[in-house]
């Protein structure tokens, strides 16, 4: 979906035309495997960070446009709503001092971005959902001004046969909420992170990062609250699963998958079969006709970005314009802090790359089913979570990653070639975390049980340690509900 179109209106030979299309570049990407045309080489990193604009009052601002043409950096871009921007890291080989590298890179962004935002009388916030969000924000006046958000939103509307959108989440509380317009999508916010492999292993790294989605979940939670409800410890997962609920089109019955979805298993043999499955059981949301070679995909990644699994394949282009794969692994929520998110990237290299040497691979621990349920108990309970590694032997996922999934991490990063000391310092930062029990959720319930439910007061004390880059393992809660001033 990052890709601007020109129409918003279609017609059947629209949808026709695509699918055509579709099918054409699907059977050339399977080709081009074959041939050997895909990139090879060493795993590539690099990070995907969505954020909150919010004005003096700790509300969202919908001020992204303006913030957007004052910072006029080519790696940010605007997001559904006029309040949320995302901002982007340059790609890196996963090797030496990358984590550090990339850390350094987020942190020069980061402070650029926020005296931006700051000359449009916004603050920037990283964090799952933004606890001060009210139903009325999710208004369609605060849709970005891209023609791609007013046709997704036209066509999920017209494709529910304008049937509202539902949230029904049961966690501490219940919450059940009617929505008409796809702004519920803007309610969360995440740190994407990329992991460029090579075509011959990329299903096996997929699988691994399936796998992976559990524990990295449950470490990172950083979403209790959604309209003044205390839900699950990672809200983002229920409500981006609910809010883009899509059917068929004109009484077309709709099929077994959903297109915001942990996936339907495994891969198999190629990771190219999700890209298969993409053009079999998902019909088309956008259907738009690109004057270009099938060699450049473009209809196959317009559709393939329609379709959210939480671990998601993309295909890319490097400067010499060789297509390669990359996953994209999209469970973590964005916060508390940059040196956090580096830190659970720097786990989730390390695990999955220790996963896929693993004799069976990740898909001999388990089926996809397990990893699943894996995958939505530790969603709902964070680090008090429960889950089964291997199939068969149910414990807390705490003791699960001290004990097994640290050290794996750990041989992991030694194998990619990165810098012992910088492995040392974000692998530390994990077992920090989960060792407290103190993740961004936690510390959340930790205000509002000393403070109440004052979530303007909570939003100002968390972007008041969020500036400091201090881990979340180490935040207090303060004494009195103000909080200190944002730095």
């Amino acid at each position: 979906m990052g890709q601007e179109i020109q129409n918003t209106r279609f017609s059947d030979q629209d949808f026709a035309l695509f699918h055509q299309r579709l099918a054409e570049e699907t059977r050339l990407a399977r080709g081009l495997e074959a041939a050997g045309r895909f990139d090879d080489g060493h795993p590539v990193a690099g990070f995907e960070i969505e954020a909150w604009l919010v004005d003096g009052h700790d509300e969202p601002a919908p001020v992204n446009q303006a913030f957007l043409e004052r910072f006029k950096h080519p790696l940010a871009s605007p997001e559904l709503a006029r309040f949320n921007v995302e901002l982007n890291t340059s790609a890196r080989s996963l090797t030496g001092s990358v984590l550090s590298d990339l850390h350094r890179e987020m942190g020069e962004t980061w402070a650029k971005a926020r005296l931006t935002a700051r000359a449009c009388d916004a603050e920037l916030v990283l964090t799952g959902i933004l606890p001060t969000l009210r139903p009325e924000h999710l208004c369609l006046a605060n849709m970005s001004d891209m023609n791609r958000y007013r046709a997704l939103n036209d066509q999920v509307v017209r494709s529910r046969q304008g049937r509202p959108l539902k949230l029904d989440i049961v966690g501490r509380e219940h919450l059940h909420h009617e929505h008409h317009d796809v702004m519920l999508e803007a309610a969360t916010t995440s740190f994407q992170i990329h992991l460029q492999t090579p075509i011959a292993v990329a299903h096996k790294v997929y699988n691994a990062s399936i796998l992976a989605s559990a524990p990295m979940v449950a470490m990172s939670a950083n979403a209790p609250y959604l309209f003044g409800k205390d839900l699950w410890d990672e809200t983002r997962i229920p409500v981006f699963e609910q809010a883009v609920e899509v059917g068929g089109f004109e009484g077309a019955s709709r099929g077994p998958l959903r297109r915001v979805s942990f996936g339907s298993g495994f891969a198999r043999e190629s990771i190219l079969e999700c890209f298969e499955e993409n053009l079999a059981h998902f019909p088309v949301l956008l259907p738009i006709h690109f004057d270009e070679p099938p060699s450049r995909f473009s209809h196959l990644r317009l559709h393939n970005g329609t379709i959210w699994r939480w671990n998601r394949p993309l295909i890319g282009f490097d400067d010499q314009g060789r297509p390669h794969i990359r996953i994209e692994h999209r469970v973590v929520p964005a916060g508390p802090t940059l040196a956090d998110s580096v830190a659970s990237a720097a786990f989730f290299y390390g695990l999955v790359e220790e996963l896929v040497t693993t004799p069976g691979g990740a898909e001999g621990l388990m089926g996809f089913s397990k990893a699943r349920d894996n995958f939505y108990q530790a969603a709902r309970f964070g680090l008090d979570a429960h889950v089964e590694w291997p199939a068969g032997r149910s414990r807390p996922v705490r003791t699960l990653i001290l004990e097994e999934l640290l050290p794996m991490a750990q041989r992991g990063l030694e194998r990619l070639g990165l810098d012992a000391d910088d492995s040392d310092r974000y692998l530390d930062i994990v077992r920090a975390r989960v060792d407290s029990g103190q993740n961004g959720a936690t510390w959340a319930r930790r205000f509002v049980a000393t403070h109440g439910p004052d979530f303007h007061a909570l939003v100002h004390a968390y972007l008041a340690l969020q500036c400091t880059d201090t881990p979340v393992h180490l935040w207090p809660v303060p004494q009195t509900a103000t909080g200190e001033t944002p730095c």
